[in-house]
């Protein structure tokens, strides 16, 4: 079992994240030790900090530690991919943003989903066969993708963490830390 001070945390995000999906687990794992790091794309409007968006107008902006670009994901425990509609949208287009949620993918590390962003873990194969909730709005992508939806605060299936929306956010940020302190979990196949 990982002693979650010595862990790396990364999430990964760009302008339009919803707020709360990315300060709320961020908070929550600095408060218990973690290094938790923000990684966008250069693609952003700021150099320095990409924009969240609170419910129906843009909100604050969060720093921004690392470029995508120069992510080692070997470097990290887990990962963290806030939704919105705005931020998942923009990430599937991004070839290094996938590749990076791939590379955790495989190798067993914890990656966690809220709202819109399973659209990412579409994008990365890695829906196929597994059990995942999301913001209702995009139930029927996840079963066309061949996920098996459900309507529940937080699902893990292995190692892999999805919840709804910010209303569900201390059960996913919960199963985060859990997660997280069981440690890597069986290397996962991708869809092609």
């Amino acid at each position: 079992m990982p002693d979650i001070s010595q862990t790396k945390i990364l999430i990964l995000a760009t302008d339009g994240f919803e707020q709360s999906e990315l300060t709320v687990p961020q908070e929550k794992l600095s408060e218990i030790g973690a290094t938790v790091h923000v990684a966008a794309p250069t693609s952003r409007q700021s150099k320095d900090a990409i924009r969240g968006w609170d419910k129906t107008d843009w909100g604050k902006s969060v720093t921004v530690d690392k470029d995508l670009e120069s992510v080692n994901p070997s470097d990290y425990d887990a990962l963290v991919l806030p939704g919105g509609q705005i931020n998942p949208d923009k990430l599937r287009l991004e070839p290094k943003a996938l590749e990076i949620i791939k590379s955790f993918l495989t190798s067993g590390k914890v990656v966690a989903a809220i709202c819109h962003a399973p659209w990412l873990l579409i994008d990365a194969g890695a829906v196929k066969g597994r059990k995942l909730t999301s913001f209702g709005s995009i139930k029927t992508d996840v079963v066309n993708a061949g996920g098996h939806w459900v309507d529940e605060q937080v699902v893990t299936d292995g190692g892999i963490i999805t919840s709804r929306n910010p209303g569900d956010l201390d059960a996913f940020c919960a199963k985060i830390i859990e997660e997280v302190k069981e440690g890597r979990h069986e290397p996962r196949s991708l869809a092609a």
